[in-house]
Order: structure tokens, then C-alpha cells, then sequence
């Protein structure tokens, strides 16, 4: 009778635990899929590329808009039924974008998906959280994050594989059956939770002010400095080491591959050391790894950029642990889903950001915006303006985690 009852108690958080890693990996996997799929689509609807990109913007955007919204309904109606409403619309949106008979259709095809993925990435964090045992949050925590950076790398591949055999269709008709399993999983496996009392509205800038401004803030940091170098990496690859396109998808393939391998290591750390260690340890690793991209790839080339990414994103995986097990650890349940939401969306802030803006400083320090007609002088130059950028944001992110450890430790 007790084996029967440790099996059943060992089961249970295997089944959870694997139902919101479907949950996370379906839309970390819709991010990066498309990409792929991008020339073909501009073949399939002779559509200029900047018109087939909204397809891969629309997703990005409507994840970005709905992240707060989705934690919002989670706290009121229930995780669980909220979680089940997402993959229902990422499922729908799926078939809508795999039958879609034109571009724009297309696009607003992924402008739901992006929304259901929203409701996917919020509620399976904050479920993670409070279904998973206090003294393996961190634990749990890095499940997450390596399965979010394995749907990113899966993407391309996946993709890669599917378009020569079913064309642009079939990498969304191979999100609709594992959309499926992920909904039954998530009716079967999570436990139901009890009704929710009546509560009043939350303070959102309260919240912020009080506990998660900091958090919120570094957070986009570090996402601004990872997306920097998928936008930066490329560039400096082909044209500042003249490395044929096979070789630099070869040299950027090694980042997540290293996220998928030390994302549980890390949430280890966090349950063994304490979060508040590894979130320091994370922040100085990618401290590190930051500076190094700006001087170790001019003069050690290729060795250069992997030795430095390969500081760089275990700090990443230690920083994304930490932070988000601190960021849930002492908040009521009924406000897991927005907090949750917040987290997700200063991270697409960052993401953004790190697109944009940091790109932007790239071009400046490369000396033109037509980097074809630049010396790869002029491209090592840009790239070690812009990872020194990265390095000293990554020292106020110190500096502000620093400040926020003591206003707390004298208020208390």
C-alpha cells in the first residue's frame, strides 16, 4: 500500500512537470518556427520580405500585449482553466495559420496564436510555482527555462526539416496534435484548484513599487544583452571572420545548446546555494561574458566568440532561475498570474529592445547602416562598442540588484 502511494506521489509531479513543459515548448517553438519559413513565404505570396516579417512581428507583438491580461484572468478564474483556454486558442490559431489561403490571413492567424502563447508562457510559470515543492522551486524553475531555450532552438530545425517535405503549412500543422496532448495533459495531469473567494482589485503599482520594480528591471536588461548578441553574433560572423552561412549557423547553435544543458543545473544551484547567490553569480557571468564579446573575438576569433558565449549563457540560465524564483517566492497565489505576466513581458520589452535599440548602436559604431560595404575592421569596431554597452548594463544590473538587498535589509 505505501509503494502504491509513493508511486502515485512521484507521478503526479512528473505529470505536472511535463505538462507545462509541453505548455512552455509549444510557444517558445512558435517564436522562433517562422523564421525559418520566411523565404518560402515570400515565394508562396510574392510578398516583398518587409510585408512576410509580420508574420513573424504579429506573434511577437500580440505575445508582448497579452502577457498582463493573461496573468490577470489566471488570478481570477484559475490557473488551470485559464492554461486550458490557452492552448485551446494556440490550437485554433495553429490550424487557422497551417489553412490560411493568403499572407494577411496569415498574419492574423499568428496575431491569435501569439495570444494563446501569451496565456501558455504566463500560467505555466505561475503554476510551476505553486505546484512545485518549496524546497525544488529552483528546480522547477529551470525545467522552464531549459525547455523555453530548447523550443527556440528546436524551431529552426524543426522548420528546416518540414518545408522541403510538406511546405510552409506543415510547421503549423505540427503544432495543432502536440497542441492536443498539451490540452489533455493539462485537464488530466494538473490538479484543480479550489473556488477563489472574492478579492479586491490589485494595486498593480503597489506591487511594482514594493517588490518587483528591481526584478522587472534587471530582468530586461539581461534580455536587451541576450537578444544582442542573435542580432550582433551573425553579423560579425559572416562579415567581420567571413564565415560561410553554414558555419555561422554551426557558431550560433552553440549558445542554446548550452542553455538546454545547464538550464536544471542552474535551478539546482538555486534550491542548494539560495536564489539570491546564483542571481549574483548569473549577473557577474554575464558581466563577464559581455565584456569578453567585445574583445575576445577580434583577437582569438571564432575561439574567442564561443569562449565567451560560453560564459555568457550559463550566466544567463543562473540570472533566468534566480530571478524568477525570487520574483515568485513571496507572493500570494491569487497574484502569481500577473506577476508571472510582468516577468514575461519585461522580458519581450527587453528582447525588443535588445532588436532595436542595440542594433542600432551596432550601426553607429560600424559606421553605416549598409554593413555589406563595411571592412570587417569597421564591424569588430561596432561589435566592441556594443557588448561594451552590454557589459556596463549589465553593471548597473549589479548595482541595482545591490541597491535593492540593502533598502531591504534595512527595512528589515
Amino acid at each position: 500500500m505505501e509503494q502504491v502511494e509513493s508511486q502515485a506521489s512521484t507521478r503526479t509531479p512528473t505529470a505536472i512537470t511535463m505538462t507545462l513543459s509541453l505548455a512552455m515548448l509549444l510557444a517558445s517553438l512558435g517564436t522562433s518556427i517562422a523564421n525559418i519559413a520566411l523565404p518560402t513565404l515570400t515565394e508562396a505570396f510574392s510578398a516583398p520580405f518587409a510585408e512576410v516579417q509580420a508574420v513573424v512581428v504579429a506573434y511577437l507583438a500580440a505575445l508582448t500585449v497579452s502577457v498582463i491580461i493573461a496573468g490577470r484572468l489566471g488570478d481570477h478564474f484559475g490557473l488551470k482553466p485559464m492554461l486550458v483556454v490557452g492552448l485551446v486558442i494556440f490550437i485554433v490559431a495553429s490550424l487557422l495559420c497551417a489553412i490560411s489561403p493568403g499572407l494577411w490571413p496569415l498574419v492574423g492567424a499568428r496575431l491569435l496564436q501569439g495570444v494563446g502563447a501569451a496565456f501558455l508562457m504566463t500560467l505555466a510559470m505561475a503554476l510551476m510555482r505553486q505546484t512545485a515543492d518549496e524546497a525544488r522551486i529552483g528546480r522547477a524553475m529551470g525545467v522552464l527555462g531549459t525547455v523555453s531555450a530548447l523550443g527556440t532552438a528546436l524551431g529552426p530545425a524543426l522548420g528546416g526539416l518540414l518545408i522541403p517535405v510538406t511546405g510552409w503549412r506543415g510547421i503549423f500543422w505540427v503544432q495543432v496534435p502536440v497542441g492536443a496532448v498539451a490540452a489533455l495533459l493539462a485537464v488530466v495531469a494538473l490538479p484543480n484548484e479550489p473556488r477563489k473567494a472574492e478579492t479586491e482589485p490589485t494595486n498593480l503599482r503597489a506591487l511594482i513599487d514594493r517588490a518587483l520594480m528591481p526584478t522587472i528591471l534587471v530582468n530586461m536588461l539581461v534580455a536587451a544583452v541576450m537578444m544582442t548578441t542573435l542580432v550582433v553574433g551573425p553579423f560579425f560572423l559572416s562579415l567581420g571572420l567571413a564565415l560561410a552561412a553554414s558555419h555561422v549557423g554551426l557558431v550560433m547553435a552553440v549558445g542554446p545548446a548550452i542553455s538546454i544543458f545547464s538550464g536544471v543545473p542552474s535551478g539546482r544551484l538555486v534550491d542548494s546555494w539560495g536564489s539570491r547567490r546564483v542571481l549574483a553569480t548569473g549577473l557577474a557571468l554575464l558581466t563577464a561574458g559581455a565584456v569578453m564579446l567585445a574583445f575576445a573575438p577580434e583577437s582569438m576569433g571564432v575561439v574567442g566568440y564561443l569562449l565567451s558565449i560560453a560564459v555568457l549563457t550559463p550566466g544567463y540560465q543562473l540570472f533566468q532561475a534566480a530571478n524568477n524564483t525570487v520574483a515568485l517566492a513571496d507572493v500570494p497565489r491569487d497574484r502569481r498570474g500577473m506577476v508571472s505576466g510582468m516577468l514575461n513581458l519585461s522580458r519581450n520589452i527587453g528582447l525588443i529592445a535588445g532588436a532595436s535599440l542595440m542594433g542600432a548602436i551596432f550601426a553607429f559604431g560600424v559606421g553605416t547602416e549598409d554593413f555589406a560595404e563595411a571592412s570587417p575592421a569597421d564591424i569588430a569596431e561596432g561589435m566592441q562598442l556594443t557588448f561594451l554597452l552590454a557589459g556596463g548594463m549589465m553593471i548597473a544590473a549589479i548595482g541595482i540588484v545591490s541597491a535593492h538587498r540593502n533598502a531591504t535589509g534595512r527595512r528589515t
